[in-house]
């Protein structure tokens, strides 16, 4: 079950990429079903970034099916560092759609998609989707008491590290985690 999640996750991290090229290359739905001939070209393009948005949708409401997991002491605080992740994700989300935009054939992007999916799938860190941010997500690393840095997606705005604690977190691999307090 986790590694079908993980899959799913890393195709919903990657997946902008196929959205951004086939608006590129101007491709919508009456190319393929003559009955949105009638349609305007942007509403597939609507479409088009609707359907990662709502598999991002479906892999939170998944997530709650993860193993439990915490990180919290009733005796002494946990969180040594928190360090907000959000923005350093963006400059590599910015190199894929310039990636989409410049790729001349389908073919191309596919080989670069899989490419991309294959050492997502294999980083500790390959769960930042920017479509988060719409449902109210926000991107951390934590550091505990212990040394480790995990990286923690969470609705919550995690500031002062002194008193922070997880005791509702979803396990998504040993460094990644879903914050399911509010």
């Amino acid at each position: 079950m986790n590694v079908l999640f993980r899959l799913f996750l890393t195709f919903n991290a990657t997946s902008l990429i196929i959205v951004v090229y086939l608006a590129k290359e101007q491709f919508v739905l009456g190319d393929i079903v003559s009955c949105f001939d009638i349609i305007p070209d942007f509403i597939s393009y609507l479409i088009y970034i609707l359907i990662p948005i709502c598999l991002t949708y479906v892999s939170l409401t998944f997530s709650n099916f993860l193993d439990d997991d915490s990180i919290h002491s009733d005796k002494t605080p946990v969180i040594k560092e928190v360090e907000q992740a959000n923005n350093a994700f963006l400059p590599s989300y910015l190199g894929y759609f310039f990636v989409a935009l410049s790729v001349p054939y389908f073919e191309t992007l596919f080989f670069v998609f899989i490419i991309l999916f294959v050492f997502t799938f294999l980083s500790q860190t390959l769960y930042f989707n920017p479509l988060y941010l719409i449902f109210g997500y926000h991107f951390y690393y934590v550091t505990t008491n212990t040394s480790v840095k995990v990286f923690i997606i969470s609705k919550r705005i995690l500031k002062d590290p002194k008193n922070l604690s997880f005791q509702r977190l979803k396990r998504i691999n040993n460094f990644t985690f879903i914050d399911r307090e509010v």
